[in-house]
């Protein structure tokens, strides 16, 4: 054998016991058993969802060598937002049961509305997109086939989620959760070693040719790819408001890590791709070059990806149906009309031409929290440096929101 090839085997190997390894330490029994981290699992599934494996393109095509620079940008913009979401489950929990303003009813209403619909149609978009994934081996593949796939899916995922509740669903959620989680530190493990070896550097990496408007368009459009937080405010049968406060934050800023160090280590390969309109397998064959049996383990994890998505929305919009309905709706009921929709959608429209929609759904619901955010902190009075910086913070997430409803290209 080669000292090529011996190398080859010996970098193979070394990333995929870092896979391993990391599966075996998320899957630890205490880890598993731990309702903190379902409580996170539930919106880090949704962050590090369908957009994951595309962004690094985007961002390279958008940004060019400052991509770095613009993720974190989108990333403490999300963070922000997740700071309204958070504000507004105390708030609202607060005061849950007792007399709201007219003004409060109808923004949550509305919101509420928004994000069901959003929902619905992401859990299609997600699981149609795996369908397709799963099925691109084979030549001449019929729609229908992928359709009817998504469809037992779909159906198998409301029925354990109507049959067992919740926690049945957080258990598959999870077990996707953990096998793309470590597959993505094997990559980050890949892309590090081919950085130090080869030498780190941004040489050839360059932006499209667009105006200032288009790039602040598209980077409005990617703030959606990080989208996802937002399930943890309707786990309320489940789990508490500081419980799901704090595993907000922790899923925020561990996908953040993510979604940084991604970009950074990934943007030295990005002139090996030609640029255009990449998906999501430009970055799948891409990582050969940082360790040939990275293709494989990617394959894996963008199904996962679509796979964990979609339950992670469809745990968010049973909880959100269920709190809108003032408990007369069960979560387990809903997840039945949710996933029932959800198959109608896949059969009577093209569902890849409506995700835009969804995508616009997201930016408005997360700007109407945000006007409801300012109302409450109005009413209460800026009675420190706190409150109005607080303030100030969430006018600017509701302007730069208004520009992503108004303006935004969908990301991909």
């Amino acid at each position: 054998m080669s000292t090529n090839s011996s190398s080859m085997l010996l970098l193979n190997e070394s990333v995929l016991l870092v896979a391993v390894l990391a599966f075996a330490i998320l899957q630890n029994k205490h880890l598993r058993q731990s309702s903190f981290w379902r409580a996170t699992a539930t919106p880090l599934a949704s962050i590090i969802g369908s957009g994951f494996l595309i962004i690094a393109p985007l961002m390279a095509e958008v940004a060019g060598e400052l991509a770095p620079l613009a993720m974190a940008s989108i990333l403490l913009v999300a963070y922000g937002i997740g700071a309204v979401i958070r504000f507004n489950i105390n708030y609202c929990e607060r005061h849950a049961g007792s007399y709201q303003p007219l003004i409060v009813r109808r923004l949550e209403h509305a919101s509420g509305i928004t994000l069901s619909i959003a929902y619905v149609i992401s859990i299609a978009f997600y699981l149609r997109l795996m369908s397709a994934f799963l099925f691109s081996a084979f030549e001449d593949t019929a729609p229908f086939m992928e359709a009817s796939f998504t469809t037992i899916v779909l159906a198998a995922i409301g029925g354990l989620g109507w049959r067992y509740g919740l926690t049945a669903l957080e258990r598959m959620e999870t077990l996707a959760v953990s096998v793309k989680l470590a597959i993505i530190v094997a990559l980050l493990a890949g892309l590090l070693h081919h950085n130090l070896v080869e030498g780190f550097s941004f040489v050839g990496v360059r932006a499209a040719h667009l105006s200032f408007l288009d790039q602040l368009r598209m980077l409005a459009g990617m703030l959606l790819v990080v989208q996802g937080f937002e399930t943890s405010r309707y786990l309320a049968s489940e789990y508490s408001a500081d419980k799901r406060i704090a595993s907000m934050k922790l899923a925020q800023r561990l996908s953040a890590v993510i979604y940084l160090f991604f970009i950074i280590l990934v943007l030295p390969l990005i002139h090996h791709l030609e640029q255009g309109n990449p998906d999501e397998t430009a970055i799948i064959d891409l990582s050969a070059f940082a360790a040939p049996v990275l293709p494989a383990l990617l394959a894996l994890a963008a199904i996962m990806s679509q796979f964990s998505a979609a339950v992670a929305d469809t745990v968010g919009a049973g909880g959100l149906l269920e709190q809108e309905s003032d408990q007369r709706l069960s979560s387990r009921t809903a997840y039945l009309g949710i996933v029932g929709s959800a198959i109608i959608l896949i059969w009577v429209t093209d569902i890849f031409a409506i995700i835009a929609f969804a995508s616009r759904a997201f930016a408005l619901y997360y700007l109407l929290q945000t006007l409801l955010g300012i109302w409450v902190i109005c009413q209460g009075g800026i009675a420190s440096i706190k409150e109005g910086l607080r303030l100030m913070c969430f006018v600017t997430m509701a302007g730069i929101l208004t520009f992503a409803v108004l303006f935004a290209l969908p990301a991909g």
